[in-house]
C-alpha cells in the first residue's frame, strides 16, 4: 500500500495525508535524477491545494534506515539546484513517513504496557481519595486505624504512579525521537496512535523527556521505620502532591482541634 504526503501541506488530525492515492496528471522526474529516488518513492504530482507537490511513497515499517538524500546528488553535474530542491522536498517527506511508521512500531508494545498501568494508577489514585474522605466519619478513637489505612493507600498510589512512568519515559522518548525527525507541524500524535490500538490515552500523563531524564528532586517517605527516596518523575510529582495536599489538611485539623498529640501522629 502507498502512502501521500503532501509537502508543506499540514495533515489531517490523524497524522495522514487525506488520501492515498492521487488523480491529477503524475509530475515525472527527469532520468538522470531517478537514480537518486528514495527506494520506496512511488511518484510526485501537484497537491490538491496547487501550491505544492504530493509525493506517494509504498508503506514504510519504521525498520528501515532513516531516509537521507544520496550525498551523489550534491556532486553530480546533471544536477540543477532546482533538480536538487525537488529531491531535498522528496527525501524530507519520506522521513516523515518513515518517522510515522517508527513511531507505530515502537509505541505499539509500550501502549500494551502503559494501559493497565495507568488504570492501576487511578484506581490507586482514587482509592487514596476514597481513603482520605473516610476521616469525615472516623471516630477519635480509631484515628490511628485510618492513618494506616491511609499510609497503605499513599505507599499503594506512589508505586502505581512509579510503575507508569517507567513506561511513560520510554515513549516520551519515542516521541521525541520522532519530533527530532518531522518536526512539530508534521508530528503524529501518541493518542492517534493510541486510539489505532484501541486505547484512549488522551487523559494519559506522557510528559516531555527532559521531564523522565534530568535530573529532579527525590520525594521521601518512612516504610518499615526506615527512610526510602524515590525519584519525582512526573506521575510521582502528582501523588506526592495529592499526599501532601491531605497530610496537611490532617494536620491542620488536628491543630483547631488541639490535639497536638495526634497532630504529631499524623504522617510527616
Amino acid at each position: 500500500m502507498a502512502h501521500t504526503i503532501p509537502l508543506k501541506t499540514p495533515l489531517d488530525d490523524t497524522g495522514l495525508p487525506h488520501c492515498d492515492t492521487l488523480t491529477s496528471p503524475a509530475a515525472s522526474g527527469p532520468a538522470d535524477a531517478s537514480r537518486y529516488f528514495h527506494r520506496h518513492f512511488v511518484d510526485a504530482r501537484p497537491a490538491p491545494d496547487g501550491g505544492s507537490i504530493a509525493f506517494r511513497f509504498r508503506a514504510f515499517t519504521g525498520y528501515e534506515s532513516q531516509p537521507e538524500m544520496p550525498v551523489g546528488a550534491y556532486d553530480d553535474p546533471a544536477m540543477t539546484w532546482e533538480l536538487r530542491d525537488q529531491l531535498r522536498d522528496q527525501y524530507t517527506a519520506a522521513r516523515v513517513l518513515w518517522s510515522h511508521a517508527r513511531l507505530r512500531r515502537q509505541a505499539a508494545p509500550l501502549l500494551h504496557k502503559a494501559a493497565p498501568r495507568w488504570s492501576a494508577w487511578t484506581a490507586a489514585r482514587d482509592e487514596l481519595v476514597a481513603t482520605f474522605a473516610q476521616f469525615w466519619s472516623t471516630g477519635d478513637g480509631l484515628w490511628r486505624a485510618q492513618l494506616l489505612r491511609l499510609t497503605d493507600a499513599e505507599r499503594a498510589a506512589r508505586e502505581a504512579a512509579g510503575a507508569f512512568d517507567e513506561v511513560a519515559r520510554e515513549l516520551a522518548q519515542a516521541v521525541a525521537d520522532q519530533l527530532d525527525v518531522a518536526g512539530w507541524d508534521e508530528a503524529l500524535p501518541l493518542t492517534t496512535v493510541a486510539g489505532e490500538l484501541g486505547y484512549d490515552a488522551s487523559d494519559w500523563k506522557v510528559h516531555h523527556v527532559d521531564d523522565y531524564t534530568h535530573p529532579l528532586p527525590q520525594y521521601r517517605i518512612v516504610r518499615d521505620g526506615a527512610d526510602h527516596y524515590g525519584r519525582a518523575t512526573p506521575l510521582t510529582v502528582s501523588a506526592t502532591q495529592l499526599i501532601e495536599e491531605q497530610r496537611e489538611r490532617l494536620r491542620e485539623v488536628a491543630a483547631l482541634a488541639g490535639d497536638h498529640d495526634q497532630a504529631h501522629r499524623t504522617p510527616a
